[in-house]
């Protein structure tokens, strides 16, 4: 922490992410303990709206539907959020200057026709809510989702007149392992963190918060798409990940059909990653079976399996490698990826066996999807350090990537 902020505890964040296809908003406060010591995260919300129903039929994201749907969702979001966190205020007073305002609002929002409508009647009828600042994913996402999140967190701030933290989606995902394990965070590091999600996996060596160095990461497919594209071969529902893992836990008995999946770079000297390999491997197996067999729960099941165990096994045994070069402290994993059982359950049996004084950390499951909570504990973090920016100054960064420090 900067000695020259001054920072004053209690602070609450209000944070926004629509980066896919969930439209989320949380407030966050972190209170100092009794002795001014170290931190306290609190999440008093963290509502999310999603989207799921409407894409499965694509088997995938469709970004105009979501950038609707983002549109159609935030107001009523951001209601329950601040509603749950007792931070609604509502018959805020008139004021000579709103017209004015509203005309600066419209045109923050001129590309969210639909959210202006919803958010202008919401704005006047409601008081600034006790927060100190709002935090924001802007990338990386996908573009149009990402914009929408970032003009509804520009228009509340000119609004509200408060500082907006531009948030790295990723940066994220590391961060929320830091809650309800905020007590000497210092010694968590140096430690490995994995990410792997729908629309990435990377290995991320961290030397502390904001010191961050991507060892490797995914050279095509990842692993959160590659169960998505898998489970659409064997005709299981959007999201592919959470319809792989329900089905292998279908399976009964020995491996009736022999399925041997390749386990893609698994042994290679580096820290990347590839999936696609393993996807064409399925569809040519798939179509190898009769319509009989490619129809039965037996032989799906029996391939969900292969295809959980395949893509697991080389994210674990690739970070497990990682750790051990550069003697992490820690091991953290996060993105929707990390919500898979299996992969909790092999993590830990191989760190306890190949590397038992490493820290092993996991978010639960509804902080492992795309969430805003985990937003505000990032947007906390930068928040310390000053990276507090006007509304005018705030745009989208699709490609964002992580800054090697």
């Amino acid at each position: 922490m900067k000695k020259e902020l001054n920072i004053k505890h209690p602070i609450t964040i209000l944070a926004i992410d629509t980066s896919c296809d969930d439209t989320s908003i949380s407030a966050v406060k972190i209170a100092k303990n009794k002795k001014e010591t170290e931190q306290e995260i609190y999440i008093l919300s963290n509502i999310v709206s999603s989207q799921i129903k409407i894409h499965q039929k694509y088997g995938g994201v469709y970004p105009a539907l979501a950038k609707r749907e983002h549109q159609k969702n935030a107001v009523k979001t951001l209601e329950k959020a601040l509603e749950e966190s007792n931070l609604l205020r509502k018959k805020g007073q008139i004021k000579a200057n709103r017209d004015a305002k509203s005309k600066i609002l419209k045109k923050i929002l001129e590309r969210e026709e639909k959210l202006y409508k919803k958010l202008e009647p919401f704005l006047k009828k409601h008081k600034k809510p006790n927060i100190q600042a709002i935090a924001v994913t802007i990338g990386p996402g996908l573009e149009p989702c990402l914009w929408v999140g970032v003009n509804f967190a520009k228009a509340l701030a000119f609004w509200w007149n408060l500082p907006i933290i531009p948030v790295n989606h990723i940066e994220g995902h590391i961060l929320v392992n830091l809650f309800s394990r905020t007590k000497k965070i210092k010694d968590m590091f140096p430690a490995i963190s994995l990410i792997a999600s729908g629309g990435h996996t990377q290995l991320i060596l961290i030397k502390k918060i904001g010191s961050y160095r991507i060892i490797g990461e995914t050279r095509d497919d990842a692993a959160g798409e590659c169960f998505d594209k898998t489970a659409r071969i064997l005709g299981l529902k959007y999201p592919g990940g959470p319809a792989i893992s329900a089905m292998a836990a279908k399976k009964s008995g020995k491996n009736k059909f022999k399925i041997n999946l390749p386990k893609p770079m698994i042994h290679s000297k580096d820290y990347d990653f590839s999936f696609s390999g393993l996807k064409t491997a399925v569809l040519y197996a798939f179509k190898k079976k009769s319509k009989k067999t490619r129809k039965s729960k037996a032989y799906i099941a029996e391939m969900a399996e292969e295809i959980e165990k395949a893509i697991c096994d080389v994210l674990i045994r690739k970070t497990i490698k990682a750790a051990k070069h550069f003697s992490v402290k820690s091991i953290l994993i996060g993105g929707g990826v990390a919500a898979n059982n299996y992969l909790k359950e092999k993590f830990r049996e191989k760190i306890a066996k190949e590397i038992p004084k490493a820290k092993f950390y996991w978010p639960s499951r509804n902080l492992s999807t795309d969430n805003a909570a985990m937003i505000g504990i990032a947007g906390y973090f930068n928040y310390l350090k000053n990276k507090t920016k006007n509304w005018e100054k705030i745009t989208v960064k699709a490609n964002f990537r992580l800054k090697t420090r």
